[in-house]
């Protein structure tokens, strides 16, 4: 008692001060946690300040220069990945858009700013994981994080909810299960291109099959068109809630065919029609395609030859601006395919991504009743995002759930419907189904910077426009 009254006596008035501050910073953070078991962490604090019987700066009284020169680096990184973990985990984190699902609306290359107190931070299910990577170690190739504990989902009080068009980052709720070697398509695409058995027994060409917390899934950005509660519909690329059209984004994209009167296009064409690299397609044309071509209004010149047909995602004001071009012959809609690979299955035989629905959104607090044709729909979302693994449709047709037949169930999170502005070319809720809410991250607020893959470095490869623009415009 001796010593530890000598401790505290021997700090300094502004040592008290510091503590002080930091000690109401991290009761307010607790109130907000809403877990105060996790105050019992004051004590450590208070012998971090105060009486200094853990030495964690033992380095510095060291003989060694060397000893103190590297744990003076040791003790500054170790500080800085503390609080890269705080600010990633409850303020918000830098982002990265790898894919086209969103163009023209976000680009591939931009790099954004999420608020994750727009919709209120998660609790991680993982709290300790490394944070600057979202799963895997690279070059390493390991675990960045370990899977005991996990914490039960947990969300604090935000800024709001999420709204209709609001650009959201969430976890790939597919993304529960991974093959490692091919994790596009995932795992559940491959499972039905090829057989669970042919998966699960090939690691060689699949790699070993993973399960992923929520927290650790891959990020996916996408754009909120369909709330918890609401029916969702999409009638020849037009959404439909509750049955009525809502207002596309201005940037949404479809897939057109357009030819040119004479001639092939240039990439100085190209770049000034706004189209990168990876969508400049060339549509290849047989003879046999030549008649039907001819009845679509495609161009056929008298000697039986065609004007090359490209095909590429074009914007509203994209396709004004070729419709009136005089170089240009036709700007025709690219049909949706049938047979997609469409969420939910045995319901969505005759949907295309065009013509898709109608089907509810879960709520939360909301109850359907367990016929054959509503497990179909629902029951991803009753056995895995709900976490009631052994349910199942038993061969009388009835429902499962812990053993005892259940005619109704009541759905304990929100969920959501989320699309690519890049509608022909996202793979969206469309295909892999809703998003829960204990998936969701937060919302991009800021474009940080933004690189064009298809330029180099000093040749407009920055797209200086488009540093710091609101990641919503």
């Amino acid at each position: 008692m001796a010593d530890f009254k000598r401790r505290v006596r021997e700090n300094s008035r502004t040592r008290w001060i510091r503590f002080g501050i930091v000690s109401v910073i991290f009761f307010l953070w607790v109130a907000w946690l809403g877990n105060w078991w996790v105050a019992l962490a004051w004590i450590l604090l208070f012998d971090i300040y105060i009486t200094g019987y853990i030495p964690f700066t033992w380095w510095k009284k060291s003989k060694s220069a060397a000893v103190r020169g590297v744990m003076s680096w040791v003790d500054a990184i170790v500080y800085a990945l503390i609080l890269v973990y705080f600010v990633f985990t409850f303020v918000g984190q830098n982002y990265q858009i790898p894919s086209s699902s969103l163009e023209k609306s976000l680009l591939v290359g931009d790099y954004l700013w999420v608020n994750k107190m727009a919709y209120g931070p998660r609790v991680p299910n993982t709290p300790i994981h490394f944070p600057l990577v979202q799963n895997t170690f690279p070059i390493l190739n390991t675990k960045s994080y370990l899977e005991t504990p996990q914490w039960k989902y947990h969300r604090l009080k935000g800024l709001g909810n999420v709204q209709r068009g609001d650009i959201v980052v969430f976890n790939f709720p597919a993304g529960d299960t991974v093959a490692t070697k091919i994790q596009n398509p995932d795992y559940y695409t491959l499972c039905k291109m090829y057989g669970r058995d042919q998966v699960l027994g090939n690691p060689q060409t699949f790699g070993e099959v993973i399960y992923r917390p929520v927290d650790r899934r891959e990020n996916y950005v996408k754009r909120a068109v369909g709330l918890p509660g609401e029916r969702i519909k999409i009638v020849d690329g037009v959404i439909y809630i509750n049955g009525k059209a809502i207002d596309q984004p201005e940037n949404v994209q479809f897939n057109y065919y357009y030819q040119l009167k004479q001639g092939r296009f240039t990439d100085a064409m190209w770049d000034e029609a706004g189209i990168s690299v990876d969508d400049r397609h060339e549509v290849p044309v047989t003879a046999d395609d030549i008649e039907a071509l001819r009845q679509l209004g495609f161009t056929v010149n008298p000697d039986g030859s065609v004007p090359q047909i490209y095909a590429s995602p074009l914007t509203p004001a994209m396709v004004k601006e070729m419709s009136s071009n005089p170089a240009i012959a036709n700007v025709l809609k690219v049909p949706a395919n049938e047979g997609e690979m469409l969420y939910p299955d045995g319901v969505s035989s005759t949907w295309t991504r065009a013509d898709y629905g109608e089907i509810w959104i879960p709520a939360k607090g909301a109850t359907i009743e367990l016929t054959p044709d509503n497990w179909n729909r629902y029951e991803r979302v009753i056995r895995v995002y709900e976490g009631n693994e052994d349910a199942r449709m038993g061969e009388d047709g009835k429902v499962y759930i812990n053993g005892k037949p259940a005619d109704s169930y009541t759905f304990k999170m929100d969920y959501y419907f989320m699309m690519g502005d890049n509608r022909d070319n996202s793979l969206d809720s469309r295909y892999w189904g809703f998003v829960p809410e204990d998936h969701i991250v937060g919302r991009p607020e800021r474009v940080l910077i933004s690189f064009d893959k298809d330029r180099s470095l000093f040749n407009g490869g920055i797209r200086w426009n488009r540093v710091l623009k609101k990641a919503s415009e």
